[in-house]
């Protein structure tokens, strides 16, 4: 049997998951609390011998969050499994690098809170696909933050673009002097310039980065 300790507020949102927890099969109510300090948590998790906590933090609920990161640190052994508004995706990063197990929206149905209590007891995490998609999000957005910006070299002459275009539709040296009116000799300057200035390796890099960088339209 999982025993599972329930934080709630609202007398009512307890009830209800005091309730739950009490009727489904695998699981018991190991007690119920309005809100736990650090200090009751690990005390009550001592005295109830409880392996989930079920936590309702209200929307925009300052001290409720900050308890809540707290008590993942009190006692880093206990799965935590969140009801609370998951468009707060910010808050949330912080909450699972401390220890959260799983996050869910309060309109989540009984079936999704009793599998994400079962899923977080044998420790894995929990989070609803809208989150995912919004932590990657931001995780995405930082990490090209943190990049500096693609080195572009020193930009390409008028005709040496020109050139690259010729490169990219497969024209030889011979074909692209004849088609620009000037001698192979300068053909083989401007390429080699072209791969100097985009530090390409080969005529096929030097193409693959004028694409990537819209100097070559297809």
């Amino acid at each position: 049997m999982r025993r599972v300790l329930v934080v709630a507020q609202s007398a009512v949102v307890r009830a209800g998951l005091e309730s739950l927890i009490a009727l489904s099969p695998g699981l018991e109510l190991a007690g119920s609390s309005s809100g736990l300090t650090p200090g009751d948590f690990a005390r009550r998790i001592e005295d109830s011998g409880a392996e989930v906590v079920l936590v309702e933090v209200g929307a925009h609920d300052e001290k409720s969050f900050h308890d809540l990161l707290a008590l993942g640190e009190a006692v880093s052994s206990i799965a935590v499994v969140v009801l609370g508004e998951v468009a707060e995706s910010a808050r949330w990063q912080e909450a699972l690098r401390m220890g959260v197990r799983a996050i869910l929206p309060r309109e989540a149905t009984s079936d999704e809170i009793l599998a994400a209590v079962e899923a977080a007891a044998a420790g894995l995490i929990v989070l609803e696909a809208a989150m995912v998609e919004s932590l990657l999000d931001g995780a995405l957005s930082t990490e090209r933050a943190a990049q500096p910006p693609e080195n572009q070299g020193e930009a390409l002459t008028p005709r040496e673009v020109e050139v690259l275009g010729l490169l990219a539709e497969g024209s030889g040296n011979k074909q692209i002097a004849h088609r620009l009116g000037i001698s192979e000799h300068t053909v083989k300057f401007h390429v080699a310039s072209i791969l100097a200035k985009l530090g390409a390796a080969s005529r096929t890099e030097a193409v693959t980065l004028g694409i990537r960088r819209g100097l070559v339209m297809l």
